[in-house]
């Protein structure tokens, strides 16, 4: 990856916040328990799926930088949605998700060549660095902000 290719997924990295919030604007509180027909996720277990996701990502990013050869363990999200109360208020999960993704784009955007190439291992994945993390987690608040469009029957 190019420092080009690199500094346009941080930019999407860091708009990621709000298109998930845009989404949630169009969608509209009354429509955050909207049941998909093909059984997949409310708009708010998306939103707490999110939270979830990038508080544990934002920590797997430091951990890259900070230790060495770290191993990356993935977590069942299906069994958290059913576990850890996803029909819980979202504003906290939005403000989670916000500012995991502000103070992770100051990180970002400080990493040395050297960073970029640190690597663990993720048990789903395999060789884990900072890289395929950003590739990741570049899209991963557009995808769901799609997700939570469908969802409320939006797209």
């Amino acid at each position: 990856m190019d420092h080009i290719q690199r500094t346009q997924l941080i930019e999407r990295y860091a708009d990621g916040f709000r298109a998930v919030s845009d989404a949630v604007a169009k969608v509209g509180a009354a429509n955050l328990d909207l049941a998909p027909a093909d059984g997949s996720w409310t708009p708010r277990q998306i939103i707490h799926h999110l939270a979830d996701s990038e508080m544990t990502s934002c920590l797997r990013l430091r951990r890259l930088i900070a230790e060495e050869n770290v191993d990356i363990v993935g977590y069942p999200e299906e069994v958290w949605a059913k576990r850890v109360y996803y029909d819980r208020p979202i504003e906290p999960s939005l403000a989670a998700i916000k500012a995991a993704r502000e103070s992770t784009v100051d990180i970002l955007n400080r990493m040395t060549p050297g960073e970029w190439q640190r690597a663990g291992t993720h048990n789903e994945i395999g060789v884990y660095t900072p890289e395929v993390w950003l590739e990741i987690y570049a899209r991963h608040c557009h995808d769901h902000a799609n997700q939570i469009l469908h969802a409320a029957g939006l797209t």
